[in-house]
């Protein structure tokens, strides 16, 4: 049976470049029988982390703790939970990824243990069992060598969230000189690169 990869995607633009990446990551997912799932987080009702730490205060709860929020936040990470792999993909907008996929990333602070008592510093649940694979896909207007050293807190935050899922990053797709017209499409390279990461989820 083939492997379950889940993509939690987080752009303004609708088939825009990280929606064309996501797509063609997927496409080689699917095309060695793999099972893909999109979560779109422009359309999905997520409320934003209040920062009450109450989901980080049971140690025994695994592999997250209970957030207060009823919305569809844990539906979602039930499936990312039941995963093989995942992809994160957002654009750069001011100096990081996309307010949708950071408040995203901000709800997975269920993933720790974090309680009020010393010591004050959040313990990673999953702290080594990454036991998934994830690819982080993201998009600048500027040439990507250039994104990489303006802005890496995009990619880092990224590459934590994966780890909180219990996720190893194999890959990271930067997509440069992206203009945002409608009609903006991968070039052939590109798409190239983003099959090529969609198979490196399932080796």
């Amino acid at each position: 049976m083939g492997k379950n990869v889940i993509a939690i995607v987080g752009s303004y633009r609708r088939g825009g470049i990280t929606d064309q990446s996501v797509q063609e990551i997927l496409k080689a997912v699917r095309d060695r029988d793999g099972r893909v799932e999109i979560v779109d987080l422009r359309d999905t009702p997520i409320e934003f982390c209040t920062n009450c730490r109450r989901c980080t205060q049971n140690q025994n709860d695994l592999p997250r703790g209970r957030c207060v929020h009823q919305d569809a936040m844990n539906g979602i990470l039930d499936r990312v939970d039941a995963a093989d792999g995942i992809v994160l993909a957002a654009p750069i907008n001011f100096f990081n990824c996309t307010a949708l996929m950071r408040r995203f990333v901000e709800r997975l602070i269920v993933y720790a243990y974090w309680p009020w008592d010393p010591p004050r510093w959040p313990k990673d649940r999953a702290a080594g069992k990454l036991t998934k694979r994830a690819v982080i896909a993201t998009s600048t207007a500027c040439p990507a060598w250039i994104g990489r050293l303006l802005f890496p807190s995009a990619t880092k935050g990224l590459k934590a969230a994966a780890r909180c899922m219990g996720a190893k990053v194999v890959d990271v797709l930067w997509f440069g000189m992206i203009p945002g017209r409608d009609n903006d499409r991968l070039s052939e390279k590109q798409r190239k690169r983003a099959n090529r990461a969609g198979e490196r989820l399932l080796s």
